[in-house]
């Protein structure tokens, strides 16, 4: 293998972003030509290195019109001719329809096809028509990436035996010697703010505990469709001087560094990158047990974090308060998580990766 072509719809900041570009750099390192495929170009986006070639896939706007079915047509062409001129060995495809258009672009071609789901498949491919497609497309993948054993269920036998489970390699960015820092009284969360990831529920939880801890504020992290709801939120909550949600930032590790408690409460997720680096930090976790496993992937509960079920605030309150009022054990959960940053080493992972990559493109 010496050509790869990573393919996803933008670099926008989210989980599975980061983890194509650190493949994507990372296989730039080791001397491999790579090229990054990408529907379009967001307004804020991961920087890749000037040597990766990146090719939009979005076709003109003067080739497309009102026709659903004229649109697709155009686009299939597109990237099917993408994958024609630059020949690569192998493709990497991340998240839903991806997936399923870089299996059907690709066929005939002598190209090998990795699709990878990095979340819970009945929330990728939503609706009956979409996963009968995933369930049937995949069995014609060369092979097929999967964040959890749970996540393996979804597939038929077909599909199952080409399966393999590869974690998230961990953020260089986690892994920098930094000085000890004095915690404040903070909790944190990191994430877009969407519905899956029921930032509400944590502000419930907060609300809940913000009369014990009279010092302890709340920051979440992240942009997204729900700010105006969580922000009326916390207004009825009377704890806008104790909720603050400051957007999208670049030095996240800095700033969750000196938290006393990093959370988690998603309805679904894959392997969340957040959890792993508020890990490697030091940081005690707490998280929803959601499917489609990550979180408990990652954390045994009471040993190197905590898992509260999902949507219950109150749940989620009490661990809070397991971990604010017990100094050994937010000691000793701290102290357990940093061993990630030895599991999940990216250099571990990556080669993993493309252990994987490299067996699929000589079979």
């Amino acid at each position: 293998m010496k050509r790869i072509a990573l393919f996803i719809s933008s670099l926008q900041k989210g989980g599975s972003e980061r983890v194509m570009v650190n493949l994507a750099e990372f296989f730039h390192r080791n001397h491999y030509e790579v090229i990054l495929v990408t529907q379009y170009k967001n307004d804020v986006e991961y920087e890749i290195s000037p040597e990766i070639r990146r090719v939009f896939s979005e076709p003109d706007k003067e080739l497309l019109n009102e026709s659903r079915i004229h649109n697709f047509k155009v686009r299939f062409v597109t990237l099917r001719n993408i994958w024609k001129k630059y020949k690569p060995d192998v493709i990497l495809a991340f998240l839903g329809k991806n997936n399923l258009m870089a299996i059907a672009t690709s066929a005939f071609l002598s190209v090998r096809t990795v699709v990878s789901v990095r979340g819970e498949p009945t929330m990728e491919y939503e609706g009956k028509l979409m996963q009968f497609l995933a369930k049937l497309m995949f069995g014609f993948a060369d092979g097929v990436v999967l964040q959890t054993k749970q996540a393996l269920g979804f597939f038929p036998k077909k599909v199952q035996k080409k399966a393999v489970v590869l974690p998230n390699p961990l953020n260089p960015a986690f892994l920098k010697h930094r000085p000890v820092v004095e915690k404040e009284d903070l909790i944190v969360a990191a994430g877009r703010l969407d519905e899956n990831k029921n930032h509400a529920m944590l502000i419930h939880a907060f609300a809940k505990i913000a009369a014990e801890y009279p010092n302890m504020k709340l920051i979440i992290y992240g942009e997204g469709d729900s700010r105006e709801q969580l922000e009326k939120l916390i207004e009825e909550k009377a704890l806008t001087e104790r909720i603050s949600l400051p957007g999208s930032v670049t030095d996240v590790a800095d700033r969750i560094s000196k938290a006393r408690i990093f959370t988690l409460t998603s309805n679904t997720e894959g392997m969340p990158n957040s959890i792993m680096e508020a890990m490697a930090l030091g940081i005690p976790v707490v998280s929803t047990d959601c499917p489609c496993g990550g979180p408990a992937t990652l954390i045994k509960d009471g040993e190197n974090g905590l898992l509260v079920p999902v949507g219950d605030a109150y749940a989620l309150s009490d661990a809070f308060r397991k971990i604010l009022s017990n100094p050994e054990l937010e000691q000793k959960l701290g102290e357990n998580a940093r061993q990630i940053t030895v599991e999940l080493n990216p250099d571990k992972v990556n080669n993993e990766w493309k252990k994987y990559l490299t067996h699929i493109a000589k079979n």
